[in-house]
């Protein structure tokens, strides 16, 4: 049997070229980690119900203040979950979600803790609350929520205004037309509504969506109609019921 060496010379050159171009392929479509720095860090805040609390500005400010601000560091150098850490010690921050992603970009993915009330209480508290009744750090950014004042004391807020808060946040109608609470001593609510100038006397924090299922269907079809401005002191404590005092002329 006589052993082709031509044939043999052909295979094993083909099997060189190969292997050279994989080599070359992988090299093309692999960065170099040693060398590869971020190019860009994109920040993204979920939209919330309360706008103004959470910016990206601010975030790249805190990053930078801890020096992990990953532009323009080796993509190898960045700790992903350093910087987690690090954002989930922000107040306003509910959750965060760092990685790393194609083009050596840093994406970060951020949802926003969200604010109910903003409490000024006579006892020189100034804060906000959450949706889930945690207090949050009063901020710079001016906001649009429902202002609580008067005899508030923390665990109230946490049980009771966070209720409110939340009612209120999440309902079309009242969203727009409430403006302050006002905490009596003895624990009860006074609401002070944007339209009309009258004090709406809720009573204990109870049955919180009846009172209010009540007091939208006597604004829409009594106050639209007598005026807004007829009665000074509406009270809503009783079941079935709205007791209203007219305005002294």
């Amino acid at each position: 049997m006589t052993y082709n060496w031509k044939k043999s010379a052909l295979i094993a050159a083909a099997m060189i070229l190969g292997a050279y171009l994989c080599l070359a392929v992988t090299a093309l479509n692999q960065p170099d980690d040693e060398k590869a720095v971020c190019t860009q860090v994109d920040i993204v805040i979920a939209d919330g119900k309360v706008d103004g609390f959470l910016g990206a500005s601010e975030i790249k400010e805190q990053l930078q203040r801890a020096k992990i601000y990953p532009q323009g560091q080796p993509m190898k150098q960045i700790d992903v979950r350093k910087i987690e850490e690090v954002l989930q010690k922000n107040p306003f921050v509910k959750n965060a979600e760092v990685y790393k992603s194609q083009g050596s970009h840093v994406k970060i993915l951020l949802t926003q803790r969200v604010p109910v009330v903003r409490v000024k209480a006579d006892n020189g508290d100034d804060y906000y609350i959450d949706e889930r009744g945690e207090i949050m750090p009063n901020t710079r950014y001016a906001s649009e929520l429902v202002i609580a004042t008067g005899a508030v004391t923390r665990p109230y807020a946490k049980k009771h205004l966070t209720q409110l808060g939340n009612y209120v946040l999440n309902s079309d109608f009242w969203h727009s037309q409430v403006e302050q609470f006002h905490v009596l001593p003895d624990g009860t609510v006074e609401m002070v509504p944007r339209i009309g100038d009258h004090i709406v006397y809720l009573g204990a924090v109870s049955h919180i969506d009846q009172k209010f299922d009540r007091l939208e269907k006597f604004y829409r079809y009594g106050l639209s109609v007598a005026g807004w401005n007829k009665y000074s002191y509406i009270n809503m404590e009783f079941d079935n019921q709205i007791i209203c005092k007219k305005r002294k002329k």
